[in-house]
């Protein structure tokens, strides 16, 4: 009976201790993602990437695969034109940054920059670029 206890005890714990970890993973994936604002100044379509200047003036590659969502551009990855004012979200990968959600910046109104579906207003956190 003791041990019955105690074999029960451990599993509680186990799942505890995998919910946890669960938790703290999660976490780490959606914090791995970066937003970018900028503007696209090339783009490689045998090598499915496309480069943005930032409005920190910064330089970024990004490339595309089949989970990449295009949101309000027409034709995805085709319909990125030059000179054309995005925002990306991306993660981090071992082969760089790959975008995860594109989409025409909106001019948000009232006065306040990068308005929009982001919130818009001078920084959005850490991860704003």
């Amino acid at each position: 009976m003791r041990s019955r206890k105690r074999v029960a005890s451990l599993l509680a714990i186990s799942v505890v201790a995998g919910a946890l970890m669960f938790g703290v993973l999660a976490t780490a994936a959606q914090a791995a993602l970066r937003h970018f604002d900028g503007t696209v100044v090339s783009k490689d379509g045998a090598a499915k990437t496309f480069k943005i200047t930032t409005q920190g003036g910064s330089k970024v590659t990004l490339k595309v695969n089949g989970t990449t969502g295009f949101e309000r551009i027409a034709g995805g990855f085709s319909g990125l034109k030059i000179g054309m004012a995005i925002q990306v979200d991306a993660a981090q990968t071992n082969a760089g940054l790959v975008a995860k959600k594109v989409e025409p910046q909106s001019s948000g109104g009232g006065g306040e920059s990068g308005g929009g579906s982001h919130g818009g207003g001078g920084d959005d956190g850490p991860n704003h670029t």
